[in-house]
């Protein structure tokens, strides 16, 4: 008995009667960025490895342990991107999007990392993503923060998130930060876990993220970056917070809020939940205004955030409203209704905004309703040799409590016009 070949784990179907709901948020989410000015620019799913290992950094979780490399027929080593930033980056100057120009662009689609398969987080995730270069000052951060907030609003769950900021600082404030911080966990070495000795050798600021119960009173005294600030990095994570009062955009600011990549600096940003469980962050972005030129390019400031797709969608199915477009169900009876059918089918679909379900694979009336009943359309429209003979055609209501009506087949377009 051959064994069935099921999907990888991590790696989900999304099925029609989910699928809908993307449609639906991902239409929201480029509907509302296009308004703010910004472009889509769709990338490759696949890239080479050194592209990550250069941005994401070679020592961190993802580029050791979580990416699907593998090497292809010419021996190059290739990567199924595990985040949007590198790519666009890659994209942005190898085809000379940022040389003296302000961009401002979005994208969407599948990312890959293998992780533990959770609620709200698998190893094939969609990521809707938001980037602006060649604008350096705490406006831009502002505008990012709006453009979520719009997101959430239009969504109605504005009131299941919260904002979170703090700021890294510069290349030089950090570098002070993490002196004072690599040394103050090294004298409370004996109380980390495993997980944070080793961050303690590569990321020492991720240990400030860590969840673990046993050390939260220990970060909690830990040194904060807001005291190893120059005045430049103080300036801007000011005028931000100013932008946001002035807006009266809620935040908190969350000194232990760090982004998992090397590449961050400056402002940082989260929008959390407590309303999907362990995975609560839904969006996250920041600054990484030194990726351009680490990556061969002139130095450009840079900014962007990126949301989880599954993860919104666990918070905004019971508010999200689809649009309903109307639908009936084609009823054929005979030949000749097949052969008519099809036609009046195709001129009714181009002319309104009606959708068509045909019936297909033949069936007596009683076969054919019971399909139309388990469909979603909202009426059978039946048509069979009498109706052919008096140019008519039976329309039957499936979901209202209304009489059925016999209407001219040369009129059945102005009736769904006026519907």
């Amino acid at each position: 008995m051959v064994k069935n070949i099921q999907a990888i784990r991590g790696m989900n179907d999304i099925l029609p009667d989910t699928s809908r709901y993307w449609v639906e948020i991902e239409r929201v989410l480029r509907q509302i960025t296009l308004q703010y000015g910004y472009q889509e620019i769709r990338l490759p799913l696949l890239e080479f490895t050194q592209l990550f290992a250069r941005t994401i950094g070679e020592a961190t979780d993802i580029v050791e342990k979580e990416m699907y490399t593998f090497l292809d027929r010419n021996g190059d080593s290739l990567t199924l991107r595990p985040e949007g930033t590198a790519g666009c980056i890659r994209a942005g100057i190898e085809h000379g999007l940022f040389y003296n120009k302000v961009q401002r662009l979005f994208y969407c689609g599948p990312m890959f990392r293998h992780e533990r398969p959770q609620k709200g987080r698998y190893r094939q995730f969609h990521q809707f993503g938001v980037e602006a270069y060649g604008l350096a000052g705490p406006d831009i951060d502002a505008e990012m923060m709006l453009l979520a907030m719009r997101f959430w609003q239009e969504l109605k769950i504005d009131h299941k998130v919260e904002l979170q900021i703090n700021t890294l600082g510069d290349a030089d404030s950090r570098a002070k930060y993490r002196e004072h911080l690599v040394k103050y966990f090294n004298d409370n070495q004996d109380m980390l876990d495993e997980d944070c000795k080793r961050r303690l050798l590569s990321n020492p600021l991720r240990i400030l993220d860590s969840k673990n119960p046993a050390l939260q009173d220990l970060i909690k005294s830990a040194p904060k970056i807001f005291d190893y600030l120059d005045s430049k990095a103080h300036a801007h994570f000011d005028g931000l917070c100013k932008i946001l009062d002035q807006v009266k955009l809620p935040y908190v600011i969350n000194p232990r809020l760090v982004r998992g990549l090397d590449y961050y600096c400056l402002t940082v940003f989260e929008w959390v939940t407590t309303d999907i469980g362990a995975q609560n962050t839904v969006c996250a972005g920041g600054h990484y205004d030194g990726l351009v030129a680490q990556m061969g390019g002139k130095a450009t400031p840079a900014i962007g955030f990126a949301l989880g797709l599954e993860r919104l969608l666990l918070l905004v199915a019971e508010n999200l409203t689809l649009p309903v477009l109307d639908t009936i169900y084609l009823v054929l009876l005979g030949d000749r209704a097949v052969t008519v059918g099809m036609g009046l089918a195709e001129k009714i679909r181009k002319n309104n905004n009606v959708g068509v379900i045909v019936n297909c694979g033949g069936g007596d009336l009683s076969a054919q309703l019971k399909r139309a009943n388990k469909s979603e359309a909202n009426m059978a429209a039946i048509l069979g040799d009498a109706e052919l003979d008096s140019e008519e055609i039976l329309l039957k209501y499936l979901r209202e409590d209304k009489p059925q009506q016999r209407i001219k087949i040369e009129n059945i377009e102005n009736f769904f016009i006026t519907k």
